[in-house]
């Protein structure tokens, strides 16, 4: 009997900061799976509600997890070392993405998972990170560390929303071609988020292991919050703080419903925010909003999920308002579950 040793996953990092476009291009690239294989996601929300895994195929062929909670670029590994363990054993899948949250260092990520440990398991491929081009003329947006620390970490950089860039934004993105071309990024305009699979699926380039003193180390695991507990009972709400920037979250019932035009100026009244999710039951049927501070973008579609909504702020907001006049959009004021 012939031996058939597995082969290591092709496994693509697809980072980028709020808003600009990750899941988006991963819903394409995803729409490129051959019919006899077998894709996996393993998406990270820096939150405890999961959203963009509800937007994702749902049909055979597509396993999509969430990690929730938190960052699996800077926080322990060993959730993410789980949830992939466990991903790759339970769906066996012939290509992985993997698409951390906004706020995260995609540089630690592929780092963690270029170590000796996982080479039998998955091949990493050249990582990307997605900017948003419509944005590049906004200097306070752009020059954020974090904005700048995930395409430093580029190998591939895709520029999302092309058909939506100014000549200010042209410019801007030759000089920032200019300026990180010691890095030996490779470059692309794309809009709609479509771009061929072949075009990125390269190895990924070597990464150099950076040693911490195993105090340091030690002292990041006692600061490491433990996993949130499973949700059971709705409605549910949270917010907590992770460095500079803080997440609020609510989910109720999928029978609630909400009305459409009032959800919208609500969310559209809100100030100081980077990034708002959400998915609603409403009187013009089942909405995804998708908002960045440039862009209010939402679609009508179908769901299998309940109302939830997750908004990241590095501002300090008066929640308990907020969501008073998020329940004042109900349609429906009944208790049903």
């Amino acid at each position: 009997m012939k031996l058939v040793i597995p082969q290591a996953v092709p496994t693509h990092i697809i980072s980028g900061f709020l808003g600009a476009g990750k899941t988006t291009l991963l819903q394409q690239l995803l729409l490129q799976k051959p019919k006899h294989e077998v894709w996996a996601v393993l998406m990270n929300e820096f939150g405890q509600i999961g959203i963009d895994q509800q937007i994702l195929p749902n049909e055979s062929g597509y396993e999509v997890k969430e990690l929730l909670g938190g960052c699996m670029c800077c926080s322990s590994q060993l959730p993410l070392h789980i949830a992939l363990a466990r991903l790759l054993s339970e769906t066996k899948p012939d290509r992985l993405f993997i698409e951390p949250t906004g706020l995260g260092h995609p540089a630690q990520l592929l780092e963690q998972l270029s170590e000796p440990h996982w080479h039998s398991s998955i091949q990493m491929r050249a990582l990307i990170t997605v900017v948003d081009g419509s944005r590049l003329h906004n200097q306070a947006w752009v020059e954020q560390h974090l904005y700048q620390d995930q395409l430093k970490a580029a190998q591939l950089v895709v520029v999302s929303h092309h058909d939506q860039m100014t000549h200010a934004d042209e410019q801007a993105l030759e000089q920032f071609q200019q300026e990180y071309a010691p890095y030996a990024q490779t470059w692309f305009e794309v809009s709609n988020g479509i771009l061929a699979l072949a075009a990125i699926d390269r190895p990924s380039l070597a990464t150099v292991k950076r040693m911490q003193p195993l105090l340091v180390q030690q002292q990041r695991n006692i600061e490491i919050k433990q996993a949130p507990q499973q949700i059971k009972q709705l409605p549910y709400h949270y917010v907590e703080s992770n460095g500079e920037y803080s997440v609020a979250g609510w989910k109720f019932s999928r029978h609630w419903q909400f009305d459409f035009d009032d959800l919208f100026d609500l969310l559209s009244s809100l100030e100081g925010w980077l990034r708002i999710k959400a998915i609603f039951h409403t009187n013009q049927g089942w909405i995804t909003f998708n908002f960045n501070p440039a862009q209010l973008n939402y679609k009508t579609g179908q769901a299998n999920t309940d109302n939830r909504i997750e908004i990241i702020t590095p501002l300090s907001q008066d929640w308990l308002a907020f969501e008073q006049a998020l329940l004042a959009c109900r349609c429906n004021d009944d208790d049903q579950e």
